[in-house]
């Protein structure tokens, strides 16, 4: 009789315990059903680090000979007024003049007065952005000496890029999770709950664009992290 006692509390000690156990795993199995997603953002302007200016200029004439001295003597005038102002020659590259024979164009129906059209570009590559921004500036010296630099072909446009972007990638994803985190524990608030571990993340694609039309050579670099967070009571 005495043992059936005892092994009456004990099996009851352990009902009981298994049913906290139980409600316990319940609760945690109901949590894990309570997540919320939120997406933190990270934005930071940059100055551009590097400068690809093309210099282009157009030239006519009717024969090709004369073209050519010509073309040759006008890059020689662009390297020269380059070379004075700080570059140097490995941030300068000649490309081979494009020719257009206006004869030959199918499509022409009007009276020409020159033969050929020449296109010539020379490409400034640069990790000084300042100076060459400088330079752009001051390009109507070449006008002075007979060469007139050519814009608005898009082909032929100064781009400004930013490469530096592994340097600020921690720092972004950092500010980009404690973003997150933050509008998580006001959704928590919110909502009478607590925030619990995070159950996964993901972080999105780093975007660099012109801060403005005006301002090419300043970037805005953007990063944006998606954090799905469990919600507890």
């Amino acid at each position: 009789m005495k043992n059936w006692i005892v092994e009456s509390i004990i099996l009851a000690i352990a009902l009981l315990a298994f049913g906290i156990l139980l409600n316990r795993g319940i609760n945690n199995f109901t949590d894990r059903d309570r997540v919320v997603t939120v997406k933190g953002l990270a934005e930071m302007e940059v100055p551009a680090d590097k400068v690809i200016w093309p210099l282009m200029y157009k030239d006519l004439g009717n024969d090709l000979t004369t073209l050519y001295t010509n073309i040759q003597s006008k890059n020689r005038t662009i390297v020269d007024f380059l070379r004075s102002n700080g570059i140097t020659d490995d941030e300068i590259s000649i490309a081979p003049p494009e020719i257009i024979d206006m004869e030959a164009e199918r499509y022409l129906n009007q009276a020409i007065q020159y033969r050929y059209n020449a296109t010539s570009v020379i490409t400034v590559t640069s990790n000084n952005v300042d100076q060459i921004r400088k330079l752009i500036s001051e390009q109507t010296e070449l006008l002075k000496q007979g060469v007139a630099i050519t814009g608005g072909d898009y082909r032929y446009n100064t781009l400004y890029e930013f490469t530096g972007l592994n340097s600020i990638k921690p720092a972004m994803i950092e500010e980009a999770t404690k973003n997150a985190r933050e509008a998580a524990e006001k959704f928590a608030l919110d909502s009478g709950s607590k925030l619990g571990k995070i159950r996964n993340a993901s972080q999105g694609q780093f975007t660099i664009t012109d801060r403005d039309a005006n301002t090419p050579y300043i970037k805005n670099v953007r990063v944006v992290t998606t954090v799905n967070y469990y919600l507890k009571n």
